[in-house]
């Protein structure tokens, strides 16, 4: 399900269709007038300015769109005796910036453009609440796109740091189990060189939470456990013993941290420190 929008305790849905982000404008509507809805987005689609803003969005953004109609529907808007509705707009003149969707959750919905354009009409303050709480909204998904690049790249590392284990620390003789010590020693020298604890350490410590140390880590201690994969794997390849490393990745954890949390203070703090 789409993420929704709230507007001066109004809840506007939205979708996202052939990478063309769209607004409900039918609760839009609902801000104006809850039972009238198509009745006020039809006397606004009646209107020329409407029907001129349409089309040209149209003509910029459709290939496909049917000039030759929408020249009709222009001639006509304005008269007392011309009215249209989404649907008409749709089917006669090709049009995708605006769309109708039926079901529990449908309306009629216009791409961002369009939909501030109509909430202007209806309400110059209720646009530009809506055009903020739409940048909230794109904001909200650009940080958590970052946490997904961040979480893959962290899931790449991964497979690496387990493929350098397996292929210079697992002999073919060892059992199964025997195999998992060696898996969990190594998650456990990162577990040491960031958190300072292992895994059980932190368990007998933290008895009241769910899940492992790593599910309540902060992004900036996940980036920096993706680097010490991806360092460990190395240093594996090279032959160095696991007290070695674990040396060298603690210096390495220390290290990034501190430039990690540093870019994250104000400017002023990070003079002063």
């Amino acid at each position: 399900m789409k993420p929704k929008l709230q507007v001066l305790e109004q809840e506007i849905a939205t979708d996202n269709k052939n990478g063309i982000e769209y607004i409900n404008i039918t609760d839009i509507a609902r801000f104006k007038n809850t039972d009238r809805t198509g009745v006020i987005i039809g006397n606004w689609m009646r209107n020329r300015n409407t029907i001129e803003f349409l089309g040209i969005w149209e003509q910029l953004n459709n290939p496909d769109f049917k000039v030759i109609e929408f020249d009709d529907f222009k001639k006509e808007a304005g008269l007392n005796s011309f009215t249209l509705t989404p649907k008409q707009w749709i089917e006669q003149t090709g049009a995708i910036g605006i769309i109708s969707k039926a079901g529990r959750y449908g309306g009629t919905y216009a791409q961002k453009d369009i939909a501030f354009e109509f909430a202007s009409w209806i309400s110059v303050e209720f646009k530009l609440y809506l055009i903020k709480e739409f940048q909230r909204l794109k904001e909200q998904e650009y940080q958590q796109l970052g946490w997904d690049i961040r979480r893959n790249l962290a899931r790449v590392n991964y497979l690496i740091h387990t493929d350098a284990i397996k292929e210079n620390l697992i002999p073919d003789s060892l059992t199964p189990q025997q195999i998992s010590f060696v898996y969990s020693s190594e998650a456990d020298l990162l577990n040491v060189a960031l958190f300072g604890a292992t895994a059980k350490q932190w368990r007998d410590d933290n008895s009241e939470l769910r899940g492992n140390m790593r599910d309540h880590a902060n992004v900036h201690q996940l980036v920096c456990l993706a680097n010490l994969e991806a360092m460990n794997a190395h240093f594996i390849e090279q032959g160095m013993s696991q007290s070695e490393r674990l040396v060298k990745l603690n210096e390495l954890a220390i290290r990034q941290m501190r430039i990690l949390v540093r870019q994250q203070m104000p400017a002023s703090l990070s003079r002063d420190e």
